[in-house]
């Protein structure tokens, strides 16, 4: 897939369920992170994306919850569903972003992945395993250098619990 560009008038129907769940995600990503909106991971979720990795819930959280320290303003433009299967949902998602430092919109189009958890899929509380956020069409690697100053940055010598 070469463009990320998201058309949802071409999104896949969900269910309430899946779409609740989908709603969850965008509104971390619109800086909305709620201890509710928390529970959607489960305690061993990952989250992995071309800056950042997380391999836990509280981790995870602490990503969220980070973003209105580095953006003055993030906002999604539109999303996609175009995965819609039993245990993943995938969506292009474009987004806006207004860092603090430098006073201009970024706009990003990505690929997110859920991977769901088993135990949950036919619940009204669907919880992601696994979170990937793949900006741009190219995919990115977890292997060498990169890798390891990002999963530095989750363990318990970087960002740490609190």
């Amino acid at each position: 897939m070469g463009d990320y560009t998201p058309n949802p008038s071409k999104s896949l129907p969900v269910s309430p369920a899946r779409k609740a769940l989908v709603d969850d995600i965008i509104s971390l990503y619109e800086m909305g992170a709620t201890v509710e909106r928390m529970q959607r991971y489960t305690p061993d979720a990952v989250y992995n994306d071309p800056v950042g990795y997380a391999d836990d819930r509280y981790r995870i959280a602490s990503q969220w919850f980070g973003l209105p320290y580095v953006f003055r303003e993030a906002r999604s433009r539109a999303h996609e569903i175009i995965t819609n299967d039993k245990d993943l949902i995938q969506f292009l998602h474009e987004m806006e972003w207004l860092p603090k430092v430098v006073p201009k919109i970024i706009t990003i189009r990505s690929l997110v992945s859920l991977s769901l958890d088993p135990a949950t899929v036919d619940s009204d509380f669907i919880r992601v395993k696994y979170h990937k956020d793949q900006a741009a069409a190219k995919d990115y690697s977890n292997e060498g250098p990169g890798v390891m100053l990002k999963k530095a940055f989750a363990s318990d010598k970087g960002a740490g619990r609190r």
